[in-house]
């Protein structure tokens, strides 16, 4: 009889450990291993539960194999939230974290056991992975990533011990994990990185962009990698908000296995923005991710599939994408950070975010100037506090706090104009105190002055959201609805969450597009129900349309929310100017008297 060959098979392999499970035990023994029994009840619960089979357990490991990738993932993720829930309600010294590494491959079947690379790869993730998180292969990543609502990252290529060829890697981006407090390795390094994110406070966070990655295996497109990178770091400087690390500064770690924190440190940065660019043929896949460099977090990721048909529109559309997304990222988490802060000991910039916090949140505008000038008297130089005092004004003047008349508004008008005037002189740069004076002049009806600052705010960023959205309302002024409309829609395109369709309502009435500009009188009315124009636009633009008893019956609703209206007379005063004549004509159309 000839020799049994060994039997093999495809599984799907999970691998996990303790994060710092020696160290413990060195601690307290007993604890240690009293909490390993309790979270080993959760992970085997959800391994079991997930159709998965536990093969391997030493000391504090964990060696599973399921049929399925998707089950072993769904294992993988359950327990890790259910571990973070665990960590939450727990003692520090209780408190357990795993990491965890998913493979698909060949293994060796030997009685209960399994052997191979396929088991050896998914113990060399779990050792890369973050400590709460989930590290999979390229081969695990291509079998589920379109079957799961989950969001994966890229990681690379990695060289693995004893494994012949690199590995592409991607992890799990699990939401909300509990904060990671490293080993005695690392905490001799704690308080120094507390006092540099303290120091880091007390003005805008730097940002670093590192060189994308080249994943394409052909050398020659080190170029195309390279041309991203620079690309971004140009866009990302012209939004003033953040400093940005020069381009020679950060090519130093090109080639690099770099340590994230480490970099972070060195270029004195809290964010970083990395990447990798894949090409094949006539087709490139283009990812990124925001990084928390000293959170060790990444805060999001996206990538573009593209075809090469123009590869410098497709550099320049991808590079204007990722500069538009990070920096209000970066703002938002800023914000979201400071409010959690104690109120002792606030620098210029915190107060500023905590008076954005307020503006963001719709709290009143006392209590949103009230921070910037606060904000002010520790730094007088800081443009950003006097465009939020012009924002909060037009609120009061249009918005939700209220809408003012005669003098009143008079006299807020002339501060909007007084402070947009000096955040301007501070920074002329900044695209968004161009913002605020553009449109300072459009309350004084100087109309040449708005359209001219509004077209410097898009020459400085012709990928800022608002400057887009801006300068197409600055274009009806002149009644150019046509090209006002190309650029509200970027705007929108750029910022699909602002949801003001005030201007594309504009631009669709003055081009007689009534069908849809009654669309977006709907999404206005949706997200804004105290936007009482929306209703006698869409009265107006029924009545256009023929559609009588409709309008009629939106005219009562407006009629009621505006008791003011009672004729045409009446809105005439209320109505936008430039579309004026239209909108008159059909509400004259839906019978409101004259």
């Amino acid at each position: 009889m000839g020799e049994n060959k060994p039997r093999r098979k495809l599984a799907a392999i999970l691998a996990a450990d303790v994060v710092g499970f020696s160290k413990m035990m060195g601690e307290n023994e007993d604890r240690t291993l009293k909490n390993l029994k309790a979270c080993r009840t959760i992970t085997d619960e959800s391994i079991t539960s997930n159709h998965g089979r536990v093969f391997g357990s030493a000391g504090d490991s964990i060696i599973a194999e399921f049929a399925s990738p998707v089950d072993a993932v769904v294992a993988a993720t359950e327990f890790q939230r259910s571990l973070k829930q665990r960590n939450e309600e727990v003692e520090e010294e209780n408190k357990m974290m795993f990491r965890v590494g998913l493979n698909l491959g060949d293994v060796i079947v030997e009685g209960d056991n399994l052997y191979g690379d396929g088991v050896n790869v998914a113990a060399r993730l779990e050792a890369l992975a973050e400590p709460g998180g989930i590290s999979l292969s390229g081969k695990f990543h291509d079998e589920v990533c379109r079957k799961l609502d989950m969001n994966f990252v890229s990681t690379g290529e990695q060289e693995m011990k004893n494994i012949h060829n690199p590995v592409l890697t991607y992890k799990v981006e699990i939401k909300d994990l509990p904060e990671f407090r490293r080993d005695s390795a690392n905490q001799s390094k704690g308080p120094e990185v507390s006092e540099q994110i303290e120091d880091s406070s007390s003005k805008p966070p730097a940002i670093a962009v590192l060189p994308f990655t080249n994943m394409s295996g052909d050398p020659e497109q080190e170029y195309f990698a390279d041309g991203i990178t620079e690309d971004i770091i140009t866009n990302l400087s012209l939004w003033k908000t953040f400093p940005v690390i020069s381009r020679n500064s950060s090519f130093t770690y090109k080639g690099k296995n770099t340590n994230l924190k480490e970099a972070a440190k060195e270029l004195a940065v809290k964010y970083i923005v990395e990447g990798s660019v894949r090409k094949g043929g006539n087709k490139v896949r283009i990812t990124a991710q925001l990084i928390d460099a000293m959170e060790d977090h990444h805060l999001w990721s996206k990538k573009w599939d593209r075809s090469l048909d123009d590869i410098f529109e497709v550099q320049d559309e991808v590079s204007s994408s990722i500069a538009a997304l990070v920096s209000p990222a970066v703002k938002s988490i800023e914000e979201t950070r400071v409010v959690k802060k104690p109120t002792t000991n606030m620098s210029a910039w915190d107060l500023y975010l905590r008076g954005l916090s307020a503006y963001n949140n719709k709290q009143a505008s006392d209590e949103v100037k009230e921070f910037c000038f606060k904000s002010i008297e520790l730094d007088s130089n800081l443009s950003d506090a006097y465009v939020l005092i012009c924002n909060s004004l037009k609120q009061e003047i249009y918005g939700s706090y209220g809408t003012l008349r005669g003098q009143q508004k008079e006299q807020k008008e002339e501060e909007f104009h007084k402070y947009s005037l000096k955040s301007y002189q501070l920074d002329p740069e900044n695209p968004e105190a161009l913002i605020v004076l553009s449109q300072s002049y459009n309350f004084k009806k100087d109309f040449d002055n708005r359209i001219e600052y509004m077209k410097k705010a898009l020459d400085i960023n012709p990928n800022h959201a608002e400057a887009n959205y801006e300068y197409g309302l600055s274009l009806t002024t002149n009644k150019d609805f046509v090209e006002a409309k190309k650029y509200v829609l970027k705007g929108l395109e750029l910022n699909p969450y602002q949801q003001r369709y005030y201007p594309p309502i504009l631009c669709c009435v003055g081009l007689e597009e009534y069908e849809e500009a009654i669309n977006y009188c709907n999404k206005s009315i949706e997200v804004d129900p105290n936007f009482t124009g929306a209703y006698g636009w869409k009265a107006s633009m029924l009545a256009h349309l023929g559609r009588i008893d409709e309008a009629k019956q939106v005219l009562n609703i407006y009629t009621d929310l505006r008791p003011e209206i009672k004729s045409l007379s009446d809105y005439e005063k209320v109505a936008p100017s430039v579309i004026k004549e239209i909108l008159i004509e059909g509400l004259r159309k839906a019978e409101l008297p004259e």
